[in-house]
């Protein structure tokens, strides 16, 4: 992604910075703090392509990504003490919006913060009422929530944590969610097991389910409550194919192989779904973390 350019500063929040280290850079000093291999290692690069790959599909991920349930937004709502209607919301990797909607719907004044251009386009195709700015984590606007969807992953928590506290009001919050797959459900562990196979050299399955609070802030510095919430949609298979198909570790595997996995998994998921539709379940873990009040 190139150096984020701000759009017009929002009343009352700095503008976004002219230049920033991009979400990639951040996830490689994670990567490294938590003993990974180092920048410049195949590895890395790897880390890099994947952080990057959004840009390209950000129509594909805004048409086919499960968006969220109001369940997660009453838990937001209940863990905080505090509506959500009319609060100062910053959501952080805002994507193409999904969480962004949902939160506006509430009656949120929210400001999206997104640093890939691709993703920034998408969004503002979407929801353009809503302003985003083009930044990420390590320099923000202030707010009294703030919120990560799908994306914290991508940060660097010893920059993204103290830049948190900073910016959030006392009494403030910070709020990591995430979908996932629902494993218990035997299609969705079968499914799960092929892509593992398919991306042998990848730990996928550690990285989809490492939501505990030393993920989050190996600092230690804020006490997170963890919530998980059900939920489920029902969606033909094309969908479920383009999104399995939107995830990055598949928009950076070869064209050919990835089609060859798409065509074999189809035929799978039709013995389970004769009819074409999918009902896909999925576990939201929810992480927030609250300021001191004074």
């Amino acid at each position: 992604m190139d150096a984020p350019v701000p759009d017009a500063p929002t009343p009352g929040a700095p503008a976004a910075p002219t230049t920033s280290t991009p979400p990639a850079a951040t996830a490689t000093a994670a990567a490294r703090a938590q003993g990974s291999p180092a920048q410049g290692s195949p590895a890395q690069a790897a880390h890099r392509a994947r952080a990057h790959s959004f840009n390209a599909a950000a129509a594909q991920y805004a048409a086919n990504r499960p968006s969220y349930p109001p369940a997660l937004f009453d838990a937001l709502e209940e863990l905080t003490g505090r509506p959500l209607e009319g609060a100062r919301v910053v959501d952080v990797g805002a994507g193409t919006g999904l969480a962004t909607a949902r939160l506006h719907e509430r009656g949120a004044d929210v400001i999206a913060v997104e640093p890939g251009a691709g993703m920034a386009a998408e969004f503002r195709r979407t929801l353009p009422g809503v302003p985003v700015v083009r930044g990420n984590g390590n320099a923000l606007p202030l707010a009294g929530l703030l919120t990560y969807a799908q994306s914290w992953h991508w940060t660097d928590p010893a920059l993204a944590v103290p830049e948190a506290l900073r910016v959030l009001r006392p009494g403030g919050a910070l709020a990591l969610w995430w979908n996932t797959e629902a494993l218990d459900v035997p299609w969705i562990a079968e499914s799960a097991r092929r892509v593992d196979r398919h991306f042998a050299g990848l730990n996928l399955s550690a990285e989809k389910r490492n939501f505990d609070a030393r993920f989050a802030d190996p600092t230690g510095t804020l006490d997170f409550v963890h919530r998980e919430i059900r939920w489920s949609r029902r969606v033909p298979l094309d969908i479920h194919l383009a999104n399995l198909g939107s995830h990055s570790v598949f928009l950076t595997d070869a064209e050919e192989r990835a089609a060859a996995f798409f065509a074999e998994e189809r035929r799978h998921l039709l013995a389970v779904f004769p009819d074409g539709l999918v009902e896909e379940t999925y576990d939201v873990h929810l992480l927030l973390g609250t300021t001191p009040t004074a």
